[in-house]
């Protein structure tokens, strides 16, 4: 009969902390579904699908997260869609 080692080895990895903030986008009575996808698509590289999914979550619960990121790609984003007539904030 052989001995049998037993080898572990601990990996420690370090893991960078960064703050994720949010895009989120409110429903309004003035835009339009087709003017929010186009916008989405256009402003927070979303597919169509994904456009037209966060277009009608914002209706019918009043607000989505559009997009998920550090807060220096998101102020940009988040000026655009107020610049195109969108209701948006980042948390």
């Amino acid at each position: 009969m052989g001995t049998q080692e037993k080898v572990s080895e601990e990996l420690l990895l370090e893991e960078e902390v960064v703050k994720q903030n949010e895009i989120i986008l409110f429903n309004d009575d003035v835009n339009t579904f087709d003017h929010v996808i186009n916008t989405l698509i256009k402003v927070c590289d979303h597919t169509p699908e994904q456009a037209e999914q966060c277009s009608l979550i914002v209706h019918y619960n009043g607000k989505c997260t559009v997009k998920t990121g550090v807060y220096s790609d998101l102020k940009p984003r988040c000026s655009k869609l107020l610049d195109a007539g969108l209701s948006a904030e980042i948390i």
